[in-house]
């Protein structure tokens, strides 16, 4: 492996993983379970409109300009500063509403240890998601990493081998022909166009598909990346939707709609799974494992998110106190703040009747402010095309000037779709009165958005921001 490393660059396995580990998650899995046997449709239906778009686009324009790489560079190349700054904020800020799911999953995870019915106290997951989401960023403050060897490892054993066991588990069941709670009948499995609430499973299946662009980065450390890249592509599109579409259907082979909890839904399907099997005595080690892929997924996007709003912070955009760096080279006073925010949107538990509630009011809401951004990024590589028509582009999307058009239209109308669909509560999770969501969640998205304004009008010094970073902290973040 390290012979072929140095002549090829990142290889085929190892490009496949950074892909699949930045978008497959086993925490997913309960969300899109809710949607039965139609959420083949729509999984096959994003991959079209979004999951491919997203990794092409990425890859050519990262692969354009390998030294301003990502989405506030490549915004402000096509347009212009102030809107390069509301792309990478709300970059930034939907992850401040993403934290509180992948914790409270994590929370939930835990409760099957200790008391399965911990899953839905309130009291209890924003606890848990304030004590671990506090300590990571002390713990980040140090300015501990987290090797590539240590995040590989807490994927394989937290996402890989209890992906791959809940699927095969799944398998025999079906082949044993136990009960099944869904139908695979046309009439199921094709959603019914004239029923928009079908359509609000979009957002469960758009969310598990977020991320794709954070692996594209990659593509200027390949051999060959024209022919690499796709193959390597294509084998992370088979990989995650095989994955993502047979590990949510394990879920909905035994577990009722009505009866799935978003939050700890993978381990109660484990739980009936090893129950039937007289396997029980597996559970807990599952569990741990699960525990270990989400520690380590949290670790790992903590810091990163923060960098990224830095690079806008550079231009005079944030105040020099969220600029400063402490002896570990870390923006501090920039990880406190989003500690705080997180803590702030954890009150979004306590908004809604249910905890299924509050956990789809969270993924809802950050995935419309992904979308936003996406928006933005399908915008801007469609305009760089005829802006910068001359520049080097190692990677470029087949078709030229056409093919950019063909994907960045399919990139925004699944952008669209999704917008449009977020704003309608689900059937099946009990999130209050629909005037009540669509207030909570449209305040909700204001409420995210609004600082941006706020910092368009006070611009700070420029040099004065610059001075507040050393050169080696600056030469880390561009890279």
């Amino acid at each position: 492996m390290n012979k072929i490393s140095k002549v090829t660059g990142i290889s085929v396995f190892a490009l496949v993983m950074l892909m699949t580990g930045s978008i497959d998650s086993i925490r997913n899995l309960p969300a899109t379970a809710l949607f039965g046997s139609a959420l083949i449709f729509f999984f096959i239906f994003s991959a079209i409109t979004f999951l491919l778009p997203t990794a092409l686009v990425s890859a050519e324009l990262a692969a354009a300009w390998p030294k301003q790489s990502g989405i506030y560079h490549w915004v402000r190349l096509a347009f212009n500063e102030k809107i390069a700054l509301l792309a990478i904020w709300l970059q930034w800020i939907n992850t401040m509403v993403w934290y509180p799911t992948i914790l409270s999953f994590l929370a939930g995870t835990l409760a099957a240890l200790i008391n399965p019915d911990l899953a839905q106290n309130k009291t209890y997951l924003v606890s848990a998601i304030l004590i671990t989401f506090w300590a990571l960023t002390i713990i980040n403050l140090k300015g501990i990493k987290i090797s590539a060897k240590f995040a590989s490892v807490c994927a394989i054993f937290g996402m890989i081998i209890p992906m791959t066991l809940i699927i095969i588990l799944a398998a025999v069941w079906l082949i044993a022909g136990k009960p099944l709670q869904i139908h695979f009948t046309a009439h199921d499995m094709l959603p019914s166009f004239s029923h928009s609430e079908n359509w609000i499973s979009l957002t469960a299946i758009m969310a598990a598909f977020l991320g794709m662009e954070l692996a594209a980065v990659h593509v200027n450390d390949i051999h060959e990346p024209q022919k690499t890249f796709p193959k390597a592509l294509l084998y992370s599109v088979i990989f995650i939707l095989f994955t993502m579409i047979c590990g949510s259907l394990a879920i909905a082979f035994v577990l009722p709609a009505n009866q799935i909890s978003l939050v700890s839904g993978t381990m109660q399907a484990f739980a009936d799974f090893l129950a039937v099997y007289h396997l029980k005595w597996l559970l807990p080690i599952v569990t741990v494992m699960v525990l270990v892929g989400s520690f380590g997924s949290v670790i790992n996007w903590i810091i990163s998110p923060a960098k990224g709003l830095l690079q806008a912070g550079q231009y005079g955009y944030l105040p020099p106190i969220l600029q400063k760096t402490n002896q570990y080279g870390v923006a501090g006073n920039l990880l406190i703040l989003q500690a705080i925010l997180v803590s702030v949107i954890c009150l979004a538990f306590l908004l809604m009747p249910s905890v299924n509630g509050s956990y789809w009011l969270l993924t809802d809401l950050s995935t419309q402010l992904y979308m936003l951004m996406y928006v933005l990024l399908f915008m801007a590589a469609i305009y760089l095309k005829y802006k910068h028509p001359a520049q080097a582009r190692p990677f470029v999307i087949p078709g030229g000037n056409i093919g950019m058009w063909i994907v960045g239209i399919a990139g925004l109308i699944g952008c669209l779709i999704t917008l449009i669909v977020g704003f309608f509560p689900p059937d099946g999770i009990n999130v209050g009165t629909t005037l009540h969501y669509e207030i909570v969640f449209t305040a909700g998205i204001i409420a995210m958005i609004l600082p941006v304004f706020i910092f368009y009008k006070k611009r700070y010094d420029t040099n004065t921001v610059l001075h507040t970073i050393n050169q080696k902290n600056e030469e880390s973040y561009s890279v």
